[in-house]
This record gives C-alpha cells, structure tokens and sequence, in this order.
C-alpha cells in the first residue's frame, strides 16, 4: 500500500501563509491532501499495475465536488479560477500521477468554457448563448458525474493556435457536420461525452449546436490571448516532483511504510544528495508559482517567456529529482511494492506533453527572447 499512515499529515506543497493563497485555495489544496492520502495514494499502485482507468477515483471525485472544481459556484461548483486548480491538482498529482493528469483533461472542458472564457471578447448575445449552453455541459457533471475527453488533439502545432485545425465544421441547420481527423485523448473509452476518441477519423458527422463548448472562433483567442491555459499540464508534475522528495526523505529517515524503519541519513553522501533535490524542487516552486499567479489574458513578452521556462523547469525537474530520489535511496526504493519508481515513470512522460514539450519551451524561449514580434533578419 502507497498511502502514508492517516496519522501522519502531509505539509501543503505550497504553504499557505508563506505563499499568501486565498481562503478558496487554502480549503481546496486542504481538501485535495485528504482526499489524495485517503483515496487516491491507496489505490495508485493498483491502476498502475493493471494499466486500467481509475474508475472509482472518478466516482469519489464526483461525490466530492471535484468534477466541478472549475464550475462558477452559481452555476453548482466549486468555482476555482486558474491558479486554485493548479494548486489542487498538483496536492492530487503528488499521490496518483495518472489521476491527476487525466483529471486535468476533464476539468480543462470547464476552466475554459467557464473563468477563462469571461476575459475573453464576445458580444452579449454570444455570451449569453455561450452560458446558456455550457449549462447543459456543467448539468451533466455535476448531477450525473460525466466525464469529458479533450478535443482538439491533431499531433501539430494547431492545439497551441500556431497553426490552423486540419478538421472542419460546416454549420448546417441544427449543428454542424464534422470532417477530418483527431488523434489520442486520454480518458479514452471511459469519458461520456468526447471531443475525440483515441486516433478517430470523422466523415460528416452530425453534431448538434448545443454540443459546442466555445462558440465559433474562441477557442483560437483563448490560445493566442490566453496562452497560460497550456500550462494546466503541469500541475500534476509539480506534485510527482514533490512526491519523490517526500519519499526520499521518508526513506532516509526509515519513516516510509512498507520498509524497514532503517535510518540512511547519517551518511552525507545521502545529506548531499537530499540538498540537491530541495534546491530544485524550491527553484521549481518558485518559478511556477509565480507562472500560475500572473496568469491572464494577453500576457507581456516577460510573462510569457515565465510561464514557458516554468512549463519546462517543472516537467524536466519532476524527473531530475526522481532520478536523483532513485540513486540516493538504492536499488530497494525500485520496489513495486513502493511508490518511487512509478513516481520515476510518470515524471518521465512530462517533457513529451504537447503542445508545450520540453523542446518546443526550449525553442520558443529562446526565439521569442532575441526576436520582438515582427522582426526578421531579412
């Protein structure tokens, strides 16, 4: 079993009073830390071991309100903006990475329907129909716990608004008729409703005109004006991070349930180690706590190279600091009877997340810090 003894409680990743969070975010990243230790860490290794969808963290989470985290409190949710989501779902990402992450590509159906599309420009008449018909989307979570898979995936640079969707939709009477090609999305065979559904070709698909999450045009301006809403990948790398800290320490100190209650921290080859792991883990805090707080529409240059250095910082440090978590502990912390080296294998996958891959940080920082918008060499 993964979970720490119930008598045991995990500190917050991000401190409340230090990091000054609101009292929304206080009681959300609390709730997730109950909710992480007493449902999720205990059952982690199963779907990992199994390879299968965690149906029963899905039930849980609906019972608790957590399917609609992101759903404006008049209209039924727990109403948090963009850095209270992040903030929760890294406490849920430190105890099951594979929750935490398919969780996200929920709730993204509703923080960009819901607080990130009122910064965004319609006409009343738009915004009113656009509330309207997120409703029936927001009804079906919150009474009956459905679950939604993402939409846009087409393995280029569309996703990001770099590029145009290769798929079509031609408005017709009552809707819109679908034609082109979409590939992977998790939740895949276990979302009620989909934008896509594992590799998927549409061929004049019928889709009705309240199926629509954006009206016409916005899902493109929330890209290109607000450009943070790509960094909601990384909240569960935040808590993987954290994750193989904690286990690391726990071991030193022979405090991890499913060892020996051996003390390795006497030896400073283990202190050193352990020292090179908190200075990564607080440089990665620090730079993405302050990407997820200044998160908004239209960012400034500086802004936007943040949130992309902390998009990279955070998914290549996640493993850095696993793999370190492994060296220092040994071969006994590879156990799949304990958490370290699936924490290792899920850390691993955040710098292949697109549309913001390591890479892709990588190159855009480093154009986007020597180029103004517009210019050229030629």
């Amino acid at each position: 079993m993964d979970a720490l003894p119930q008598t045991l409680a995990d500190p917050p990743i991000f401190a409340p009073d230090t990091f000054r969070l609101t009292e929304q975010e206080r009681a959300l990243t609390a709730k997730a830390r109950e909710f992480g230790k007493r449902v999720l860490a205990p059952r982690a290794a199963r779907w990992d071991r199994e390879a299968s969808f965690p149906v029963d963290n899905y039930r849980d989470m609906h019972a608790e309100g957590l399917l609609g985290i992101c759903i404006p409190v008049d209209e039924g949710g727990l109403g948090a903006g963009f850095r209270a989501y992040c903030l929760t779902a890294a406490e849920l990402g430190r105890y099951c990475g594979a929750t935490a992450l398919t969780w996200n590509m929920h709730v993204c159906s509703t923080l960009w329907t819901g607080a990130l599309t009122e910064d965004l420009e319609m006409d009343a008449a738009t915004r009113a129909e656009h509330r309207r018909r997120r409703q029936v989307h927001y009804g079906r979570i919150l009474r009956d716990g459905a679950i939604y898979s993402q939409p846009f995936s087409e393995g280029g640079a569309a996703a990001a608004g770099a590029a145009a969707f290769g798929t079509t939709a031609r408005r017709v009477p009552g809707g819109y008729l679908v034609n082109g090609r979409k590939i992977f999305a998790s939740l895949s065979g276990h979302a009620d409703h989909y934008g896509i559904s594992r590799n998927l070709v549409f061929k004049d698909v019928f889709v009705e005109e309240d199926a629509a999450l954006m009206p016409p045009g916005l899902y493109f301006q929330a890209a290109t004006r607000w450009p943070h809403m790509f960094l909601t990948l990384s909240p569960t790398y935040m808590g993987l991070a954290q994750a193989a800290y904690d286990f690391c320490v726990r071991y030193l100190r022979g405090e991890q349930p499913g060892t020996p209650p051996v003390k390795r921290r006497m030896y400073p080859t283990k202190q050193i180690a352990v020292a090179q792991m908190r200075v990564m883990l607080e440089a990665t805090k620090a730079l993405w706590f302050q990407a997820i707080t200044e998160a908004g529409p239209d960012p400034s240059k500086d802004a936007m190279l943040r949130a992309l250095a902390a998009q990279h910082t955070v998914m290549e440090n996640a493993n850095a600091i696993a793999t370190l978590a492994i060296r220092t502990c040994g071969g006994q912390a590879m156990l799949k009877s304990l958490p370290l080296e699936r924490i290792y294998r899920d850390s691993r996958c955040g710098a292949l997340m697109l549309p913001w891959t390591a890479e892709l940080c990588l190159d855009r920082i480093g154009r986007e810090a020597l180029y103004e918008k517009g210019e050229t060499d030629g």
